[in-house]
């Protein structure tokens, strides 16, 4: 089994930003909640709890990304990469097909030719 966690750590400045988007912009007001706004009272706390959780969190067969999330470009290079990898390390493989499979498919491939 292979797993990789992501957490994609948008930076308080970047997250006011978004946030007076979504209320400047009304095809984003559905993003927004006045919620948000009381809970940025406690961003440090937050903080410490997501690192704390990561660390406790992290293995080595399920570690944890953090991953710079203000340019959603660059984020989505970052979180790609690391499941290329992911998927390299798993070193597949297409099966390989043995005789008696290749002869049901010359059967099959000779019935197809034939048919009307």
């Amino acid at each position: 089994m292979l797993i990789r966690k992501f957490f994609l750590h948008v930076s308080r400045k970047e997250q006011k930003k978004r946030f007076l988007e979504r209320i400047d912009n009304p095809e984003k007001h559905w993003k927004f909640s006045a919620s948000d706004v009381h809970e940025r009272k406690y961003w440090h706390d937050y903080m410490a709890a997501y690192e704390d959780m990561i660390q406790h969190t992290a293995t080595k067969h399920a570690p944890w990304y953090v991953v710079p999330a203000d340019n959603k470009w660059f984020t989505r290079v970052v979180v790609a990469s690391a499941i290329i990898d992911a998927l390299a390390s798993l070193d597949l493989h297409y099966p390989e097909v043995d005789t008696e499979k290749r002869k049901a498919l010359a059967l099959a491939r000779q019935a197809l030719l034939e048919e009307a």
